[in-house]
């Protein structure tokens, strides 16, 4: 035992040797084993002072880690713009929950090995594990108590969330060397994920082992609707290969009958699951409207390394010739939510992904049966403009319009850019496909009884496109749908 600056001595689970494998299924079963050993450590003591016992010791477990030395250049498969590195070098990343990362990180391994012919090497790293993640990875009735609940400052006898090993630093490309001089393995830090799990079992209302790996964010309650009962339609088909629906509260339901309970106090974000067994099923996220709830959905759901996530929602209009009910399919977007400024300046164009592109055009001509020239009856592709004041309409209209006319924006809303640019920056596939609900400069604003039948028609399209886009982007390869576009070059190996 050593003694820290409080005098209490350090206790720390026995001491793992570095271990080196050449099976990506094995590095991953010994990760587990190290973080279980590790949560089990802090569990335990934590329980047992919770209890009443006095603590005798500051009890400190750390993270498993990866880490590989690649000697150098070699010739890698070209086709994946991920699963290699771009130079030799020592490479590392802590990790956290390889239960529940068990398949990605299998994959990233492996290809790691096939790409650079190395060995990884499995280790205790040397970054502490804080209480709070480990209380939530168990899932049990557990809670830490707030700082004064205590006889004692929980500091002082476990580790607690660390900023310093917490942020965006390595997607923002501003993370430097590790002290030893190694690289970054992994677009984020072990406590960074830890950190946004627990935020999206608060905003959410469901475990993040629900969340699939197509995300669609709405605006707008009736697309929560439309999704249930879809679910509920396809799990009455078992040829569909979907397997159950999660609603908030983590109820799950197998049968297209099963009964759902209102929970007395919905969250911020209401969000459901409509799961496969290979996790590549939809997950449907409610937001709300702005841009900050946009970003704080995003920057969150961004760990879970998702293939493609889409805003479908409604805009407002800015053409004359558009008609409420009208889609929108955003080629471009103009940044006025301001909220990720710090993080991704303004000048960083956003492009649209050709492959999202071609999926979602495709889904409105199946949904709706128009083609070609016929199709643009009803959706324009164009620029969509994302503000920050929902009431930008009641201020002098000369800047704000002007500002639309030169970016030739068709479509002005709250969520979209913020959605996109964070994709940009997490290197997660994105795209947006809107429906017009008012047309501000045209007189028609969002007001009761202004909905036709034609409008609430598109509406309840729309879900349906957005579900029709996310299963066409399901069998494309991923190299097909995790493009060059998203990434620098100088990147993270894992995905």
């Amino acid at each position: 035992m050593t003694t820290d600056s409080r005098f209490l001595p350090i206790e720390t689970p026995p001491t793992e040797a570095p271990r080196d494998f050449s099976d990506p299924v094995q590095a991953v079963a010994h990760l587990r084993a190290l973080y279980d050993q590790a949560t089990e450590f802090l569990l335990g003591h934590f329980t047992r002072i919770l209890g009443g016992e006095t603590p005798e010791a500051r009890y400190r477990a750390f993270y498993p880690e990866l880490r590989m030395v690649v000697p150098t250049h070699g010739k890698i498969d070209s086709r994946l713009s991920f699963g290699h590195v771009v130079a030799p070098g020592s490479f590392a990343t802590t990790i956290t929950r390889p239960d529940l990362f068990q398949n990605y990180l299998t994959e990233q391994i492996g290809l790691l090995m096939k790409n650079h012919g190395v060995v990884i090497t499995v280790q205790p790293s040397d970054t502490p594990m804080p209480v709070h993640f480990a209380v939530a990875a168990a899932q049990s009735d557990l809670a830490v108590p707030q700082e004064g609940v205590l006889a004692f400052s929980l500091r002082d006898v476990f580790d607690v969330p660390d900023l310093n090993t917490m942020n965006d630093d390595i997607v923002n490309g501003m993370a430097g060397p590790m002290p030893d001089g190694s690289q970054y393995l992994a677009p984020f830090t072990a406590q960074r994920i830890d950190y946004s799990l627990a935020r999206l079992s608060h905003y959410t209302a469901t475990a993040a082992e629900h969340f699939q790996n197509f995300v669609l964010f709405t605006n707008y309650q009736f697309y929560v609707d439309e999704f249930e009962a879809y679910a509920r339609k396809v799990l009455a088909d078992p040829d569909s290969g979907y397997t159950a629906f999660v609603a908030p509260g983590n109820q799950e339901i197998t049968g297209p009958d099963d009964a759902l309970s209102a929970l007395p106090k919905m969250p911020q974000m209401p969000t459901y699951h409509l799961k496969r067994a290979d996790g590549q099923g939809i997950t449907l996220v409610n937001i709300g409207v702005g841009p900050s709830n946009a970003k704080t959905a995003t920057d969150h759901i961004a760990v879970l390394r998702p293939h493609a996530w889409l805003m479908v929602g409604h805009c407002a209009g800015l053409r004359n010739s558009q008609s409420l009910g009208d889609f929108v399919l955003a080629h471009a977007y103009l940044r006025e939510d301001h909220v990720l400024d710090d993080d991704l300046p303004v000048w960083v164009p956003i492009p649209a992904l050709a492959e999202v592109q071609v999926a979602l055009q495709e889904a409105v001509a199946e949904v709706t049966r128009l083609e070609g020239y016929e199709l643009k009856r009803i959706m324009r592709t164009g620029t969509v403009a994302t503000i920050d004041n929902r009431n930008w309409e009641l201020r002098d209209q000369s800047g704000p319009v002007h500002r639309l006319s030169l970016s030739r924006a068709v479509a002005l809303d709250m969520e979209s850019a913020t959605i996109a640019a964070n994709g940009f920056r997490f290197r997660v596939p994105y795209g947006t496909l809107l429906c017009v609900s008012d047309k501000p400069l045209h007189g028609e604003l969002k007001l009761p009884g202004m909905a036709t039948d034609f409008y609430r028609t598109q509406v309840a399209n729309h879900l349906l496109i957005g579900i029709r886009a996310m299963e066409k982007l399901r069998v494309m390869p991923l190299e097909r749908i995790h493009s060059r576009k998203l990434r620098s070059f100088s990147e993270t190996a894992f995905l």
